[in-house]
């Protein structure tokens, strides 16, 4: 079983965030995900006029495993969601493109990953890469 949790200590999200190899960005939101009790994997993330943004993603790699670092992306997708804000973008670095367009990403015309969230999470089933 797996958890995604809002960390909601900005130490504790500095903490994971070097556990991952992360920036740390006090500013922004981060959830983590945890698979049986063990934290696996971050995000940290943020909105503004433009949308929202996914500014750090990136796991433990001996802890991998694709549904719960999956399940993390699209959690805070939802949060952006959920607070109105319809447009999002994914600026970190990660080289797995793979995982990036499974939660729903695909590059614009400007080579950047974004994605319309309206009505994204009415029906998510829909929305498989």
């Amino acid at each position: 079983m797996f958890e995604v949790l809002a960390v909601q200590e900005k130490e504790k999200q500095k903490e994971l965030a070097l556990k991952c190899g992360q920036a740390y960005h006090e500013d922004l939101l981060a959830y983590e995900v945890l698979v049986e009790g063990r934290f696996c994997g971050i995000c940290q993330f943020t909105m503004d006029q433009e949308g929202g943004r996914i500014v750090e993603f990136s796991w433990l790699p001996e802890e991998y495993a694709f549904h719960p670092i999956f399940t993390l992306g699209r959690a805070a997708l939802n949060f952006i969601d959920l607070c109105g804000v319809h447009k999002a973008f994914f600026d970190a670095p990660c080289s797995d493109e793979t995982l990036i367009k499974a939660i729903g990403f695909s590059k614009n015309a400007e080579g950047r990953y974004e994605i319309d969230l309206t009505d994204f999470f009415k029906e998510p089933c829909k929305h498989n890469k």
